[in-house]
């Protein structure tokens, strides 16, 4: 009997997943299109380890997306939320970090 339940409650349930429809698409849409990308210099990286203090302290700030960091550049890409945060912010968290950083333009 309980082999029976299963396999019913299997097929009954089976059944559902191809019904539902997927909305997903518009969300991320959204989402892209209320990020941010701004760049910026990055003062005393002089080692090979300091673009990974620098990567650490911006991608702490709640919103940053993503941290790409050109050590030869001495620049930060960073992907982030608006909403969320701010490139004063983000700036603020590599300096605290000893890295003084200033939106590049």
């Amino acid at each position: 009997m309980k082999k029976f339940l299963a396999a019913a409650l299997f097929g009954a349930l089976s059944g559902l997943t191809a019904v539902a429809p997927i909305t997903a698409a518009p969300a991320t849409a959204q989402t892209v299109a209320a990020e941010q990308i701004v760049v910026f210099a990055v003062d005393n990286m002089t080692c090979a380890l300091c673009p990974i203090t620098v990567k650490r302290a911006m991608e702490g700030v709640a919103g940053v997306r993503s941290v790409e960091i050109d050590f030869n550049a001495r620049t930060a890409t960073v992907i982030f939320d608006p909403a969320a945060t701010s490139a004063e912010v983000i700036a603020t968290a590599s300096a605290n970090a000893g890295y003084p950083a200033r939106v590049s333009g």
